[in-house]
This record gives C-alpha cells, structure tokens and sequence, in this order.
C-alpha cells in the first residue's frame, strides 16, 4: 500500500487536514458510506479520508457504491488496497442496501462525465440523478445515517444573467423547462428537492453543495471539460485549441480547496441550506487557454476557432461565496495558476510511471 511519502499528493492532502483542523474528530470510530467514490469529487474525498485516518487514527471506515470496482483498482491502487476503504458493487438506483448503521453519507453519484461527453439520452441522466437520490435518501432512513451532503450543481441556477457578475444562493432562476440540454440543472433541482423532504420529514441532516469549475489531479482530459482540453492539448506538445469564440466567462477552484469546502459543509453546514463551491475569480475561456500555455516550459500555441461576436454579452457561470465565507469561513487559498501546475506536474508524473 502506497505510504504518505510515496503520494505525489502529499502536500495537498496536508493542506485539507490543517484547513479542516478538528472537523474530522466527528468521524471517529464510525462508518461512512460514499456514492460516487471514484469519480473527481469521490476520489479527492477517499484520498482526504484516508490520510486524516491515518494521521488521526480516527478508525473510520468508507463503503464506496462503484459500478466497477475493478477499474478503480486500476487507476487508484493505493486506495483500493486501503483497509479501511471497501467496495459495494451496485447501481445508484437500486443498489442493495448493505447492512449496519453508517452515521455520515456522501452523495455524488450521477452519471459520468463520459456517459455526457457522448451524449447520453437526457431522460437517462434524469432518471439516474433523480432516482439514485431518492433511492440514496431511503438508504440514510434505513441506516440512521445523522448526516448526508449532496453534491449538486450551479447548473440549478439555469443561464446566469451576462450582466450579473456572480450569481448567488438567493438568486430565483431556473433552468428553461422546454430546454431538452438543461436536463443537469433539472435533476439537480430535483434532487435538492428531494433532500429537503427527507430532511423535513425524517430528520436527516441533509447538506447541499452547488458545485461549479474546478481544476486538479483526477481530473478528466478527453471529455467536455475546457481546461482539462487545453491541459491534454499542452502535454501533447500543443496548439491549445479553443473550439468557441473565447469569450464564455468560468472561475475554477483546485480540487484541494474543493475537498476542503466538502467535508466543511457535511459536518458544519446547516441542513436544507444551499452553499455555492467554487472559486469566484473569472476567466474567459480564450484567457483560461493562454494561462494553461504559460503554465508549460515550451509555451505551446494558442488557436481560437470563432471570433467574437460583436456587441454580445459574454456567458457566465461563475459563483457568488459569500454564504459559504462568511458562514462556514471557508476561501480560496489555491491560485489558478498554481492549480493548473499542480494539475499538469501530477499529470506528466503519471505518464512518466507508466512509461517506465
């Protein structure tokens, strides 16, 4: 099993544990059940979890819904092979529901980034969003679970107005109903919805984190996420191609400080209580590209594919983080730029180790 000093993850998994300084006494001696473990978000909270584990010796333990075991032990040994990490095979709709109590749940399943970056029937998302929320919800009323954090999305918010800057818990939009695409914001809503009935009617702890852009190791670079492209484009040796005109605005927080974020909001934030993740710093796309270049020794290229169109407002999702600052003292801590390096120095190690 992979030791603290061989995990090229080290330093940021010593980051969470001082940012989190305490919050993780909650979980000693319990049982955690996690969905969604081994994507982006799941894999940053098991490698956060088992570091805290072993360097508090909190003797907590995580059962983790996969639909594929096996490739988790593929891409994240080290973590299938902790013994304080076990595996449920099963899909988020109907998966069986393992025995005991498990005190803390983590709900971060949906379908995969890759399942969308092939276009995946709308209703199909709908349905494995919706249905494995509520399937999850029956699961923490069955095994008595105090607390349950779901990883929604800004994507409830529908279009962010191009002139509002940041957009904020309390902002009433929408997603459009007639819009077939907008079937992520609908689900998530759902979802939310969801929680807030369960919460009101059993008694769970049910916490809500609207999600936006991030950045870090684990992230996917062959789907639909931009800076993941531009990443992939610079480690091929480049150009870095910009598919749009540029001028949609993003922000993206490290996958550190989104760790950081997610465990603060299961074990301090208040129930039925929407707080935004995300970094309220925005870029432009065609600026997001230029600063992947600059991040690589031999700065690659940077094509953009459409000019912009004159006199229209650019597209924004970008969150506004005062609830989740002022009340939960989360920040901001890593730059964009030392991000995308961390991003890019993790993933050439990678390429290295398998190329030896």
């Amino acid at each position: 099993m992979q030791n603290g000093l061989d995990n090229p993850l080290a330093p940021d998994l010593e980051f969470i544990l001082r940012e989190t300084n305490g919050l993780f006494e909650e979980l000693r001696g319990k049982r955690l059940f996690i969905t969604g473990g081994t994507g982006f978000f799941g894999s940053w909270l098991l490698e956060s979890l088992a570091w805290a584990n072993e360097k508090l010796g909190l003797d907590v333990s995580a059962l983790v819904l996969t639909r594929d075991p096996g490739a988790f032990r593929k891409s994240a040994p080290h973590l299938a092979e902790n013994p304080a990490i076990r595996f449920h095979p099963g899909d988020i709709r109907t998966f069986r529901f393992p025995e005991g109590e498990f005190s803390h749940i983590i709900h971060a399943a949906a379908t995969s980034a890759m399942a969308t970056f092939n276009r995946e029937d709308p209703l199909a998302k709908f349905d494995t969003v919706v249905e494995g929320t509520r399937h999850t919800l029956d699961f923490a009323v069955r095994c008595k679970a105090r607390k349950l954090l779901l990883t929604s999305s800004g994507a409830v918010y529908g279009k962010q107005p191009p002139l509002m800057s940041h957009v904020s818990e309390d902002y009433p939009g929408a997603p459009d109903t007639a819009e077939i695409n907008a079937v992520w914001g609908e689900s998530k809503r759902a979802a939310e919805y969801l929680c807030a009935y369960y919460a009101d009617r059993y008694g769970i702890g049910a916490k809500i984190a609207r999600c936006f852009s991030f950045v870090g190791p684990y992230l996917q670079f062959d789907v639909h996420y931009a800076v993941g492209n531009f990443i992939r484009d610079g480690l091929n040796g480049g150009p870095i191609r910009v598919n749009g005109d540029g001028t949609p605005c993003r922000s993206y927080l490290y996958a550190a400080d989104l760790a950081v974020w997610l465990w603060t909001i299961l074990f301090r934030g208040e129930p039925r209580r929407p707080y935004n993740v995300g970094s309220e710093k925005s870029i432009s796309i065609g600026e997001l590209a230029g600063a992947v270049a600059r991040c690589f020794p031999n700065v690659p290229a940077v094509n953009i594919a459409k000019s912009p169109v004159s006199g229209s407002a650019p597209e924004r999702y970008v969150p506004s983080t005062a609830r989740a600052r002022t009340e939960l003292g989360l920040r901001e801590a890593i730059t964009l730029d030392e991000a995308i390096r961390r991003t890019i120095s993790h993933a050439m190690s990678h390429t290295n180790e398998r190329s030896r």
